[in-house]
């Protein structure tokens, strides 16, 4: 069984579907980050696991969901839990993993439309991308919030960003690592009614998560 870690906050919207759609053999872990929609509800009546997060930032409830993932099947992914991507296609991120031809897959988000990825998110992302490529040679154009990897190598990368800087911290991490890291298209859709990005949903959430990117390449 592959845990599926869902980093959340006021997400209930999108759970229903999300989690409906969760493929055979995949066991959604609900990180919730203080929902107070009623997402953790939601989730534990679509079968979910639910844990609960205090320390705020999207690093924080994916690393904890990662600590609370089983190790045993030795493969975790994570998944944003908005609605804006189809868990129907974890298992072919997951299968390179698995059958050891690689050590991280990244989803590279190809959007179904303007709505589903502003012109303002899209732009810092292609940016901050396009530094990771020249300072580590990985052949990444996302700094992808669904991907799959060994659960205890990913632990002993032992990341510490706790906010919107842990993508790209695993990105850097990764290469120093020497880890064999592959892209795969995925669809990327607009979130579900009634769910805000804390990113890509305003201009506010955009520069927000540049800044602490830029923070984690200083370091």
């Amino acid at each position: 069984m592959t845990d599926v870690v869902l980093p959340c906050l006021n997400e209930a919207a999108a759970l229903g579907w999300l989690l409906d759609r969760m493929p055979a053999g995949y066991r959604p872990i609900l990180a919730d980050n203080g929902s107070t929609d009623g997402s953790r509800e939601v989730a534990r009546r679509h079968g979910a696991r639910v844990i609960e997060v205090p320390q705020r930032g999207y690093g924080a409830a994916v690393h904890a969901g990662i600590l609370a993932a089983d190790p045993d099947d030795g493969v975790v992914c994570v998944l944003d839990a908005d609605g804006s991507f189809d868990p129907a296609e974890l298992p072919r991120l997951a299968g390179p993993v698995r059958d050891g031809d690689a050590d991280l897959v990244c989803g590279r988000r190809r959007p179904t439309g303007i709505r589903a990825w502003p012109v303002h998110a899209r732009a810092g992302n292609a940016v901050v991308a396009r530094r990771v490529r020249r300072a580590t040679g990985l052949p990444v154009h996302d700094i992808a919030p669904m991907r799959a990897a060994r659960h205890d190598a990913l632990l002993a990368l032992d990341l510490r960003d706790r906010r919107f800087g842990y993508p790209l911290e695993l990105l850097l991490a990764a290469a120093g690592a020497g880890w064999r890291v592959r892209e795969l298209d995925v669809t990327y859709r607009p979130r579900a009614a009634g769910t805000h990005s804390k990113v890509t949903g305003t201009v506010r959430g955009t520069v927000r998560a540049i800044q602490d990117m830029r923070a984690v390449l200083a370091r």
